[in-house]
């Protein structure tokens, strides 16, 4: 495989990045918290993309996998800064975005930001808004006050990459991107995927997700008893046959 290549950000980050040619609209995968571009799901959809000769592009946010930084160190609003400056400057025209959990919000805080770039949304496991409603929310007064003394606490991981880190400023900064809050329009075309057996996003999320944004063609698949990575041979197949859908209906728009 290709040594990664780096991306300079305004803001002196280095994304590392890898990029497929081919036609558009291209696919862009925003991938997961404390994830990196290496998944299951952002490799099959490389070799996906490049058998159906479409763009394609993968990276790192800073702290995460081969970028610069520490993770502990970021939050919402620098990961999406990273996707927006490698959506700007890695790709040409309107792109079909990708977002895995975490990446799921960026995603929307992308199609926010600069909705002339997104021909297209899918989310796999959407966490809008998650260190508000599902950090904050679950700390008891002890986590709290422990947060607020030290700026930082840990919490257990379900992976084999250590407890999660969690700071003052990934809370704090969080609630500065929250879009469950407000307004949502999403007038490009959108397909929403949710595993029921998902115990990082409950279900619940991706239908409040739902009834929140606004657009002209919006749907949530639902796949009974799907886990959190939405990883199986089958749930792949779906969202490459979710991206497929938006981009057709976005070409015949």
């Amino acid at each position: 495989m290709p040594a990664a290549q780096f991306l300079h950000t305004p803001e002196g980050r280095q994304i590392a990045y890898h990029r497929s040619a081919g036609q558009g609209p291209g696919i862009v995968f925003l991938g997961g918290f404390k994830s990196d571009m290496e998944g299951t799901k952002a490799l099959f959809l490389e070799h996906w993309a490049q058998q159906q000769g479409r763009a394609f592009l993968r990276f790192d946010y800073s702290g995460h996998g081969q970028s610069s930084g520490a993770f502990d160190e970021g939050a919402i609003g620098d990961w999406a800064s990273d996707a927006r400056a490698a959506i700007t400057q890695l790709t040409e025209g309107p792109q079909v975005i990708v977002g895995s959990s975490m990446g799921g919000w960026i995603a929307l805080l992308i199609c926010r930001a600069m909705p002339e770039k997104v021909a297209g949304l899918v989310t796999i496991a959407a966490a809008p808004d998650f260190t508000e409603d599902s950090m904050w929310a679950s700390f008891d007064a002890g986590q709290r006050a422990a947060l607020a003394q030290n700026g930082r606490i840990e919490l257990p991981s379900d992976y084999d990459d250590g407890p999660y880190v969690i700071t003052q400023r990934l809370i704090e900064e969080g609630r500065r991107n929250l879009v469950l809050r407000s307004p949502l329009a999403l007038p490009m075309p959108v397909r929403f995927l949710q595993g029921t057996a998902d115990e990082a996003v409950e279900t619940a999320v991706a239908l409040r997700l739902l009834d929140h944004a606004t657009g002209p063609d919006m749907r949530l698949s639902l796949v009974k008893g799907a886990d959190h990575r939405f990883s199986t041979p089958d749930c792949l197949a779906m969202m490459a046959g979710a991206i497929a859908e938006v981009s057709e209906a976005a070409r015949s728009s």
